[in-house]
């Protein structure tokens, strides 16, 4: 075994595709699978499942990643302290539910980064892609909520694709509204006051169960709904047709949400949003220092984090 065939499979899992991570890599298709075929052969397993869709990891396939990523990350340790010229391209993932706190905290990292070239990547997605990404490795740390409604049936499938689930912190319900709704000059709102305005929620894609909802209470039957896929789509219709959605209370004024007005939302729930990982991984320095910057900056809005009491 090679660090250069480790390295040849770790581009092929981020690409998806053995035709694309060749093009990357300056390597001729049949040379690449010709590597990872010898690699399969070496190791006495099957590490990767090819179709016309592209590659993904086998079971056996994800196991072996774990550890590959360990060898990767050591590597680039050594080269770093005796070749400096020598560093791999600094790199990170993370897929998350669709938080302003998560992309300020991503924002944060960047700008510590001293690199001249470095891969990150931020996925806002679906409830169920985020567990995909963490399973074939696409994304290191992946960032939900739990509550009384979903977390069975969401640690059930935590346990199923290997992943452990941290919590960060405890949040309150709150209800997302443009500035100049009505409701702005409430200091809370009750599901009454909602029942005449647009109900705005992300859509789950295939897997559009109400345990993948990301707003709680999904199972409600609302007279106005309106599914979206992003965040800058959701905020526009909250101030273009004064809807509402239902998240953690936590606005980033410094990402241009200045237009949005969090209201206490009275009902008795509550949210837990955490992160989570594979079970068997060992998280990056990078994937560190980014769960201490998404914690100051959850500080930063009153709340205290659950697993780090003691700071």
């Amino acid at each position: 075994m090679r660090i250069q065939q480790l390295e040849y499979l770790e581009t092929i899992v981020k690409t998806g595709s053995i035709n694309e991570a060749a093009k990357q890599l300056y390597l001729t298709q049949p040379s690449l699978s010709k590597a990872i075929k010898e690699l399969e052969k070496e190791m006495n397993i099957q590490i990767l499942l090819r179709s016309k869709l592209g590659a993904t990891l086998t079971d056996e396939g994800r196991e072996f990643m774990v550890y590959a990523r360990q060898v990767l990350d050591q590597v680039q340790l050594l080269e770093g302290h005796y070749q400096k010229n020598a560093i791999r391209k600094q790199s990170f993932s993370v897929s998350a539910q669709h938080y302003a706190f998560v992309v300020h905290a991503f924002v944060e990292l960047i700008k510590t980064v001293k690199a001249d070239e470095y891969q990150f990547t931020l996925r806002e997605t679906e409830t169920r892609n985020i567990l995909t990404d963490l399973t074939s490795f696409k994304s290191e740390i992946g960032i939900l909520y739990l509550n009384e409604f979903n977390h069975q049936i969401m640690d059930k499938l935590f346990k199923e694709h290997d992943l452990e689930f941290t919590p960060l912190f405890k949040a309150l319900p709150h209800v997302f509204v443009g500035r100049p709704n009505p409701l702005t000059k409430k200091k809370s709102v009750t599901l009454d006051d909602l029942e005449d305005y647009p109900y705005l929620s992300y859509e789950q894609g295939d897997n559009n169960s109400f345990y993948f909802a990301e707003e709680i209470l999904s199972t409600l039957v609302r007279k106005k709904n309106i599914k979206v896929s992003d965040r800058a789509t959701i905020f526009n219709l909250m101030v273009g047709l004064n809807g509402y959605t239902i998240s953690s209370g936590i606005i980033s004024s410094k990402l241009n949400d200045d237009k949005i007005v969090a209201i206490p939302l009275e009902v008795d729930d509550s949210m837990t949003l955490g992160w989570i990982k594979h079970s068997q991984a060992q998280l990056s320095p990078i994937a560190q220092s980014y769960l201490e910057m998404l914690k100051e900056h959850i500080r930063g809005y009153g709340f205290e984090i659950i697993d780090d009491t003691k700071k």
